[in-house]
């Protein structure tokens, strides 16, 4: 028994140590983790629980019958538990060949799927791969295919958490985009279809792997990764960070840490935020930070449309997912990308029964061809849509502007908004003051002191929230200080609360 026990350990050592040393430092010289390194920091100390971890590949073809057999072959498995609760994760193995996907490794990872879809727990990715095993060429490619299937059928279910830290090309790059969160390494990890030679062939572009798909790339341009980290070890602290503020699953409830804040604390700070120049700007995540338990808040694509801004903080220790316009970019204003970026947070929130808190200082839609030509109609109507969709408790307070059809988009009372207050400071209307007086009276623009009085009986008849609050439209003006209690005390009150949609096989968002 004694040798068998011996020979276990061995073939544990080595499946452990991957490629093998010299590969191991090799990766430490670019300044990565290995993949068992970055599993052991991102996990609970001890808790990780690995599968197939003797697996190798089948392949024969081009010399592969040939090739080294190293265990695990790329990829490592299984599951474990960050501040207690269970998570599932695999890890591509750059260290074995270059942890590329073949038929085995793909096998390996739809298993992980698979449990973590059946007990309801977040799965994370953190890839570290040069795409498709190429001696293996259909296996390969019917691996990705089953990998994406899951990714899908998990979509809405459970949190799917992709962690981008080396190259991630080709096919790769889609298990990722179907999943809802990617987070990527600063100057050591890139996503792209195809990599800077085949851009040169193909369509004569120089170009780097940094400038092609670099994180600084997708956290800014295309927005395809939700933010950037500047080392492995910060990147997974940050994960675990991310999962306490989720469900496990969409039919887990709201999670619910010990909070040290009282839910009544009053701020006269925030009598103040808002400047008497309407046209001054503000900085709302400052009311985001004083709204939110211990001021801790988990800002998503950060860097990206930052006229809007969207993450996760807590009220009373519970999860609420914050949408906020932002003054300090474009005046707040919703353009193509705020609304694409906006709608997408709040379709998450909804899927896993997160409240949504919305703060609404919005002067409109970005006008100009480049946004009309752009699609600008169909991507405003993405967070409309999302707004109107989402059946979870909805808390939305005015603090500045609601202007036009951006009143309305921004989780109103027409769009089954739950609780809507408004700051004193609050104005509703079609359109600010200048721009209504114009329109309504155009035959006295050439009389300044007439135009003058008109715009003034304008602000006051509608440039308040009152004309809204007479109406219903406004549940209560509100003294700013006093956000936070109200908050806590409406999302307290709709904490049971239960509404369906109309049955449907699935909806039809405009893509």
């Amino acid at each position: 028994m004694k040798h068998v026990l011996e020979t276990l350990e061995q073939r544990r050592e080595a499946a452990r140590l991957g490629g093998g040393q010299a590969r191991i430092d090799a990766q430490h010289k670019r300044g990565k983790l290995t993949a068992r390194e970055r599993i052991e920091l991102l996990l609970d100390h001890g808790t990780f629980e690995e599968y197939d971890m003797f697996v190798q590949q089948r392949c024969v073809d081009f010399g592969m019958d040939k090739a080294e057999k190293i265990p695990g072959d790329g990829v490592v498995t299984g599951w474990g538990t960050v501040n207690g609760r269970t998570v599932y994760v695999f890890a591509k193995d750059f260290t074995v060949y270059g942890g590329s996907l073949s038929e085995t490794h793909a096998q390996k990872i739809t298993k992980i799927q698979d449990m973590a879809l059946k007990n309801r727990a977040p799965i994370i990715g953190l890839f570290d791969a040069g795409g498709a095993r190429i001696q293996e060429g259909v296996a390969a490619l019917g691996g990705y295919g089953e990998v994406f299937q899951r990714n899908v059928l998990a979509s809405g279910v459970i949190p799917q958490i992709s962690l981008i830290m080396g190259p991630c090309a080709g096919g790769d790059v889609y298990a990722p985009a179907l999943t809802d969160f990617i987070f990527m390494v600063r100057d050591t990890s890139y996503m792209f279809v195809t990599g800077p030679d085949v851009v040169k062939t193909v369509t004569n572009e120089t170009v780097t792997a940094e400038e092609l798909g670099g994180a600084s790339v997708h956290t800014t341009k295309s927005s395809i990764a939700d933010r950037a980290y500047d080392n492995d070890v910060e990147a997974l602290l940050q994960m675990r960070r991310l999962i306490d503020f989720l469900p496990a699953s969409n039919r887990d409830s709201v999670p619910e840490w010990p909070s040290f804040d009282d839910s009544a604390r009053i701020d006269a700070s925030l009598d103040t935020l808002v400047p008497d120049n309407p046209n001054k700007p503000y900085d709302i995540k400052e009311l985001i930070h004083k709204v939110a338990d211990e001021g801790d808040f988990f800002e998503i694509q950060e860097a990206h449309a930052r006229n809007i801004v969207t993450g996760f903080g807590r009220i009373e220790g519970r999860t609420v997912g914050f949408v906020a316009n932002q003054p300090m970019v474009l005046a707040g204003v919703l353009d193509s990308d705020a609304s694409r970026k906006a709608a997408r947070f709040v379709r998450f929130c909804d899927a896993f029964n997160l409240p949504i808190v919305t703060f609404v200082d919005v002067p409109g839609f970005l006008p100009g061809t480049a946004q009309e030509y752009g699609g600008l109609i169909k991507h405003g109507a993405k967070l409309l849509f999302a707004y109107a969709e989402a059946t979870v408790p909805k808390v939305t307070i005015i603090t500045r502007k609601a202007f036009g059809g951006a009143y309305d988009v921004m989780a109103s009372k027409h769009l089954r908004g739950d609780v809507n207050y408004a700051w004193p400071s609050a104005q509703i209307a079609v359109m600010g003051a200048k721009g209504a007086v114009e329109i309504i009276f155009r035959a006295d623009m050439a009389d300044a002191e007439k135009i003058a009085e008109r715009t003034k009986e304008y602000e006051e008849r509608f440039l308040s929230p009152f004309v809204a609050a007479e109406r219903g439209y406004i549940d209560e003006v509100i003294m700013p200080h006093s956000t936070r209690r109200r908050i806590a005390r409406a999302l307290a009150m709709l904490r049971h609360k239960e509404l369906e949609n109309p049955w449907k096989k699935h909806d039809n968002i405009p893509l």
